[in-house]
């Protein structure tokens, strides 16, 4: 494969992850208003109940999406013909999605008892109905991603944050209180569904040649690996507050937990499109362009963690204006909290190339462990050092995971992210975080210190020599495209 044509499956999957990336960011803010509004508008006990059934459901969703989307994506992306193994992936996620509702519906009663709140049942059966729509908008999701239609995904993203914020603006404000504020949920799914249907026009009752078997076999291990990363993600708090923490210091650590979210939101924004590039390439029987291109996934990852040495020394500034000086206590879980989500994106691209090369289980093997270590590092360093030993558990066993992550990718593939690379990032990330530390800045002049900082990063791995003069002759005319687009 020429290197002309691998240029293009580095632009495309570039251009693709920064699209996703911008519109699942959408999340942040549009969800910061909603929760602002429906807050004052519900008031905390109505709130409250709204925030318990859209807990519950959203897991439930979310849990579906786990088991159905990297096999999806792996599926589509290997198939001649996407329409029929599309149209069996959308059954099985009705089927399945159908099947949970119907027993929420016989347990609504029973959940909303053990809650102690009756009314939750009415809220639980109507939610409920929002299941099947959003699985088989994600299914619409994974399909695009499948296809290489990165562009799309972004879209539907983005018209749903957007459609959610405003659907339950407009209903609650027309007086529907907490059921308005369900069905505008329920309404952004549609609004997805619209979106994702538009660009796939699946066919439901198309004919099938999806093997249901070999499928399971795939995404059971994929969704345990999942699921461990699940786990693992939440542990900490929880552990903490079962190990004695007052609300407050639950309170504080959570605080840091949510301002720890951006590298997460990368991770969902990138390693789906890694795996859909990579299960192409191989599918056409291009090995040496996959592999080129798993070695910069990694490379990038590890490029990225000066900017979780910038966020590290200016935690302090970042929650102080976004919390106030009450929650500075979280600044030092901050900068903790964040390096593990940067270094856990290393694990997401790792299990990204295992199941690429048909090694799901691998994946499994690779983030199983995560929940256990984890129990046990908590269980010994929260009773000595509170809330920054359980960040400081987190960060550790990310690090261990991605160490053998690297490892295991070396041992199927025999590939390893440079080491120049590495020794650069670990440089750049001394100087981002001594810049960030010896810069303070007032309230809002963060919103510029961040930005100069962000783009010193880049010029000081341009100034060390990290890229090379294709890499740099493709960020000028991608740079041109965005500044003159036509």
């Amino acid at each position: 494969m020429d290197s002309s044509s691998s240029q293009v499956s580095r632009r495309h999957i570039f251009d693709g992850t920064l699209r996703v990336f911008l519109a699942e960011a959408l999340f942040l803010p549009t969800g910061l208003i909603t929760t602002v509004f429906l807050t004052h508008r519900l008031g905390s006990s109505g709130y409250g109940l709204y925030a318990l059934v859209a807990t519950l459901i959203a897991w439930i969703e979310w849990g579906i999406a786990s088991l159905f989307s990297r096999p999806t994506i792996k599926y589509i992306s290997e198939a001649e013909d996407w329409r029929p193994v599309g149209a069996s992936l959308i059954r099985l996620h009705l089927l399945v999605s159908t099947g949970i509702v119907a027993l929420l519906w016989l347990l609504s009663t029973f959940i909303a008892r053990l809650l102690h709140e009756p009314i939750l049942a009415a809220y639980i059966r109507l939610f409920a109905l929002d299941i099947p729509l959003f699985s088989i908008t994600y299914a619409y999701r994974n399909i695009l991603i499948g296809l290489g239609s990165f562009r799309q995904r972004a879209l539907i993203s983005a018209g749903r944050y957007i459609a959610r914020l405003l659907l339950i603006v407009l209903l609650v404000e027309l007086g529907f209180s907490i059921p308005g504020a369900i069905l505008g949920s329920m309404g952004a799914s549609l609004v997805e569904f619209l979106i994702g249907y538009f660009y796939l026009r699946p066919s439901l009752f198309g004919r099938s040649n999806l093997p249901t078997w070999k499928f399971w076999e795939n995404a059971i291990p994929l969704f345990l690996s999942a699921l461990s990363v699940s786990l693992y993600n939440r542990l900490d708090l929880f552990i903490l507050k079962g190990l004695g923490a007052t609300t407050e210091q639950t309170g504080i650590y959570n605080v840091a937990q949510n301002l720890a979210v951006i590298p997460g939101t990368f991770a969902l924004s990138f390693s789906p499109l890694l795996l859909s590039t990579l299960s192409r390439l191989l599918r056409t029987g291009n090995s040496y362009q996959a592999k080129e291109l798993g070695r910069d996934a990694m490379r990038l990852v590890i490029g990225l963690l000066p900017f979780t040495a910038m966020v590290a020394g200016a935690a302090p500034d970042i929650v102080q204006l976004v919390f106030g000086p009450t929650f500075l206590p979280a600044a030092p879980l901050l900068a903790l909290l964040n390096f593990g989500s940067m270094i856990l994106v290393l694990v997401s691209v790792a299990t990204s190339i295992l199941i690429s090369v048909n090694r799901s289980t691998w994946a499994f093997a690779l983030t199983g462990p995560l929940p256990l270590l984890a129990i046990v590092g908590h269980l010994v360093l929260i009773p000595r050092l509170g809330a920054l030993g359980a960040s400081l558990v987190t960060a550790l066993v990310a690090s261990l995971g991605a160490g053998m992550a690297v490892l295991t990718v070396y041992y199927i593939w025999q590939i390893l992210p440079p080491a120049g690379t590495l020794w650069r990032s670990i440089l750049v990330c001394g100087l981002a975080y001594l810049l960030a530390v010896l810069w303070p800045v007032p309230n809002l002049l963060l919103l510029i210190k961040l930005p100069i900082i962000g783009f010193l990063i880049p010029l000081a791995f341009l100034a060390l020599g990290e890229f090379s003069a294709k890499e740099i002759a493709w960020a000028r005319a991608f740079l041109y495209r965005q500044i003159l687009p036509s």
